[in-house]
């Protein structure tokens, strides 16, 4: 059933190349070709092409305002708002649509081509899952919320103007941080302070780089976007391009570029553990896509990607929050995705599409497994976990395919996705971002394939006994699970839908070597770390990251200005009385009953001294 699903959606792809006269690939049956074609006919034969015409997505914004009036049964109507929207993008054709007059420009609300259709598609996938997780939350908030942000998220995705891409870009950002709010802690609620204003502010310089953008180039088309130079980002001519770099910047905070990441690791443990399953799927890939829209072929993105890769497995190893632990490895696969826009070859466009579909699914699927750990236990700290798999056994099985996923297991989705960036390095000579993304590979392995499931599953038996996770959240994990599989096994399915043809071949006895020799030395370090009590302990400790800055130097910086401020304060008030004083003696001494000025006069003497002011004054009037 499911091979069938990817067949007829990588024979909708083909389909509506040939339609859009984009490059043909995937070769599946003509039968499946022309019921979708038929289904999209029937779609834009609707009264006024009214479905088409808006972004993908709306239905869950807008159906999203009525799950109110649902009241327990609000979980059940965000899944059908998921499925509905699903339905509608599958009938979409190629195309653009959606179009209307605004700032002397002609928008473009709706853009589907290959590589908007398969991040939509797994948001959409994204968005099912997610609800299904979700089913037993009865809080409507959460649910309006969750709508709100996956329907943004897709639509942005399927934007073909800066100015659409905006509008839902904000409206992402102001929707999620109510997933980090409805935990209810002073620690949540502060964590989405600082996510919302930074995620603004990315909207901000969104929406400032798009208004420079208007000006300098008399157009907001969100296409092709300039490269970037050593001191800015550049036009095709070599003019220094302000708006392109703001533009840039926005792109670079919403998918936590190093020095801009923390974000990430800040709100996604603060958030529920259903809303921890939303976020993870769509802020960082939805940023992923844009760049990868705007800025595919810039070599700097080479480079970012390779410290994103590399600076997170440190943190990781050493935190003791396991969902932490994840929100760093989501970092770390973010940089591959990153290095694949930045080489911006064919191979390396498929992979970071190949990526970015399988990262959502098996680490949602992660965040799923210590989401119904939270649920269960209350807690992911590793120091009081383990021993888990004894009361909840398919929550470890899940998590373990989730953790071989992200690792690059053969025969999981990891491996067909990663394997053709790595491969992108090597066909374009890069050997250092190729040796590091074979160490990030590694890393990987090591603070998520082993770690994650070792320290809540197993490793130091904590005693707790809690009951295996409900139902809908092993739906959830199950369905997951199983695409992360299929995907490894069929992954021609996948391939079938990427933006160019694709013909790479995954299992050659190179690649499979490779990988196998890569995860077996990560394993054997991990044990050999652990025997030989050289791995870092995990204690209950904050690690802090770049968000030292806020934690330590600010208010550093704010006690010492503070005490600075106040010895100047009080140097100039004791100055300044001192000078008071003076002026009050000397008035005294002036003015009291025997002083100069404060004694009586004779009428003698005061004649005198009008006499010669009055003099005083006719010399220097005459002068």
């Amino acid at each position: 059933m499911i091979s069938n699903l990817f067949c007829l959606l990588a024979d909708s792809a083909h389909w509506a190349s040939e339609t859009t006269g984009s490059a043909v690939h995937g070769e599946h049956g003509h039968a499946a070709a022309e019921a979708f074609s038929y289904a999209a006919a029937s779609a834009a034969d609707l009264p006024l092409g009214f479905l088409q015409q808006l972004p993908p997505g709306t239905i869950m914004v807008l159906g999203a305002l009525l799950l109110p009036l649902l009241g327990r049964r609000a979980a059940w109507g965000s899944l059908a708002l998921s499925a509905v929207s699903l339905v509608m993008f599958l009938m979409t054709p190629f195309g653009v649509f959606g179009q209307f007059e605004a700032f002397g420009q002609t928008l473009e609300m709706v853009r589907i081509d290959k590589l908007s259709f398969i991040f939509g598609l797994v948001f959409h996938l994204a968005a099912i899952t997610s609800s299904i997780y979700a089913l037993h939350v009865e809080d409507v908030k959460q649910h309006i919320s969750a709508m709100m942000y996956a329907g943004g998220a897709i639509a942005a995705s399927c934007a073909g103007d800066l100015m659409t891409l905006f509008v839902f870009w904000e409206l992402t950002a102001i929707a999620s941080v109510v997933l980090v709010w409805a935990t209810n802690t002073t620690a949540s609620y502060r964590s989405g302070m600082r996510y919302l204003i930074i995620q603004v502010g990315s909207g901000v310089l969104l929406l400032s780089g798009a208004i420079m953008r208007l000006s300098e180039t008399g157009s907001v088309s969100f296409g092709s976007l300039g490269e970037i130079g050593v001191i800015g980002l550049y036009e095709d001519g070599g003019n220094l391009s302000i708006s392109g770099l703001l533009i840039f910047l926005a792109f670079a905070i919403k998918c936590a570029f190093p020095f801009l990441h923390n974000w990430l690791q800040d709100s996604y443990p603060q958030a529920t553990p259903t809303g921890t399953v939303f976020l993870s799927a769509f802020t960082t890939k939805l940023a992923v896509y844009s760049l990868a829209r705007g800025f595919a072929g810039t070599e700097e993105l080479i480079w970012i990607g390779s410290a994103m890769t590399l600076f997170p497995i440190i943190f990781a190893v050493i935190e003791n929050d396991l969902r932490r632990v994840l929100a760093y490895s989501l970092n770390n696969q973010l940089g591959f995705m990153v290095v694949g826009i930045g080489i911006g070859s064919e191979l390396a466009i498929n992979g970071m599409a190949a990526h970015a579909f399988c990262h959502i699914i098996y680490k949602a699927l992660l965040f799923m497994s210590m989401g119904a750990v939270l649920h269960r236990v209350g807690t992911t700290k590793a120091t009081e976990l383990g021993g888990l798999h004894k009361s909840m056994p398919w929550t470890t099985g899940f998590c373990m395919i989730g953790a071989g996923s992200i690792s690059g297991f053969p025969l999981l989705s990891g491996f067909i996705s990663k394997s053709m960036i790595i491969s992108a390095a090597a066909e374009a000579h890069l050997f250092w971002p190729w040796l590091v993304l074979l160490i990030a590979s590694a890393g990987v392995m090591e603070h998520s394939g082993i770690k994650i499931p070792f320290f809540a599953f197993f490793a130091h038996d904590s005693g707790k006994r809690p009951k295996e996770a409900p139902w809908n959240m092993l739906c959830a994990m199950a369905i997951a699970a199983g695409l992360c599989v299929f995907l490894g096994i069929s992954y021609r399915s996948l391939y079938g839908l990427l933006p160019y043809q694709s013909h790479y071949a995954p299992y050659t006895l190179s690649h499979v070597t490779l990988q196998l020799q890569l995860l077996l030395f990560a394993a054997l370090a991990f044990v050999f770390l652990m025997k030989t009590k050289l791995y870092p302990a995990e204690i209950r400790a904050t690690n802090l990251d770049t968000d030292w800055v806020y934690r330590k130097l600010l208010p550093g910086a704010i006690g010492l200005g503070s005490t600075v401020l106040l010895a100047i304060d009080g140097g100039l008030r004791k100055a300044f009385l001192a000078v008071l004083s003076g002026v009050i003696r000397i008035g005294q001494k002036w003015f009291h009953e025997g002083g100069l000025m404060g004694r009586a006069w004779s009428t003698n003497t005061m004649a005198v001294w009008a006499t010669l002011i009055l003099g005083l004054c006719l010399l220097l009037y005459y002068l």
